[in-house]
């Protein structure tokens, strides 16, 4: 750049830092670096309301550099939780019939129960209550039409969706269905989870206690071997 053309955008930033205009903005219009356009403009006096407005202007490009920055930080979590997510899935691999019988007994002695005269599972993972509904059938011959199930719900979810969602899902018959049992929804209250489960939590039951001794010495052979 020759010395006229250098002095000529030395005026310029002169003239935009006397209408309030930050180094930065300078910068952008005369392409002028940060050291020459502040040995320029050293001598120029802004006003109180230029300096407020330069103030502003300075921490709002801080604030969006911040939410920038919490979305980038969001986004790179995001795809590490999916790429962790396909890896689990690519390790596991294919299951073979033995993989899902273990499999089906490590779930019930998580969330079945062991005490009454049947075999009762409980869960809100629909992934969880289906994969439960299909090992009942495969290993332990008990037909779906058979089971019996009951809803938990918040009161401010509608039942009639929650059992259509189930009776699809499960393939099983709305009529299969007992009392549903409602929770108060208090969504102020401290104590009250905030992720309420959009169809509630459901509980599969089968009146056996045969069946449910037979599971339950299932999971002691997984204990005990």
């Amino acid at each position: 750049m020759g010395y006229a053309g250098k002095l000529e955008k030395k005026e310029i930033a002169k003239s935009l830092r006397k209408k309030g205009y930050s180094y930065n903005q300078i910068k952008a219009v005369t392409g002028l670096s940060k050291d020459t356009i502040s040995r320029s403009c050293r001598d120029i006096i802004l006003t109180p309301s230029q300096i407020k407005l330069l103030d502003l202007s300075r921490r709002r490009g801080q604030t969006l550099a911040s939410i920038k920055g919490a979305k980038s930080n969001q986004l790179k979590r995001i795809q590490n939780e999916k790429a962790l997510l396909e890896e689990g899935v690519n390790q596991v691999g294919a299951l073979t019939v033995r993989d899902k019988f273990i499999a089906g007994i490590t779930f019930y002695q998580g969330e079945g129960s062991k005490t009454s005269h049947a075999v009762e599972f409980t869960n809100a993972d629909p992934e969880t209550i289906k994969f439960m509904v299909d090992w009942f059938e495969q290993f332990c011959e008990i037909k779906r039409e058979d089971l019996k199930c009951s809803l938990w719900l918040h009161d401010n979810l509608d039942e009639d969706i929650a059992k259509e969602y189930w009776s699809k899902l499960l393939k099983i018959n709305c009529l299969q269905f007992g009392k549903t049992y409602f929770a108060k929804n208090k969504p102020n209250s401290p104590k009250i989870r905030k992720n309420i489960h959009q169809y509630g939590i459901i509980k599969i039951r089968y009146y056996s206690s045969t069946k449910l001794r037979l599971i339950l010495g299932w999971i002691r052979g997984v204990l005990t071997n």
